[in-house]
């Protein structure tokens, strides 16, 4: 399944060009994992606090196809692709009306906070690959 995040273009998201410049939709992506993870009811602060265990980014592999521009409405649709011991894969995909705009897969990795790599405890497992993915 396919988790929606709306998103609103805001002129300090656009160059000079009136464009949204390129890093911000890194951003928007990231706000939409932020989301996605909290709607499985994977609580990241509490996860740092109990197990000592945070989520980086490994690997971002993105393709941008149109520009979107200043007061559009977007929506961030993420995709559970894999998941393994210490690694989650995502597709998200950046819309404006259904038209891609922007594409990207995601490498996630678990981690202690000393950076080391840990594996995905049972519970978050079992949430992540649950109904949303």
């Amino acid at each position: 399944m396919t988790h929606r995040f709306g998103v609103k273009v805001y002129y300090e998201d656009t160059d000079l060009a009136g464009i949204v410049y390129y890093a911000n939709y890194l951003k928007f992506i990231e706000r939409a994992r932020t989301e996605w993870v909290a709607s499985l009811g994977v609580d990241q602060v509490a996860l740092k606090a109990r197990d000592g265990i945070v989520f980086a980014v490994r690997r971002v592999e993105a393709d941008y196809l149109r520009p979107a521009k200043f007061a559009d409405d977007l929506v961030v649709e993420t995709r559970l692709q894999s998941l393994g011991g210490a690694r989650i894969v995502l597709e998200q995909v950046v819309l404006r009306g259904g038209e891609r705009l922007f594409a990207a897969q995601v490498t996630l990795v678990c981690l202690t906070e000393d950076g080391h790599a840990a594996r995905l405890p049972a519970e978050v497992r079992a949430r992540l690959s649950g109904p949303l993915h």
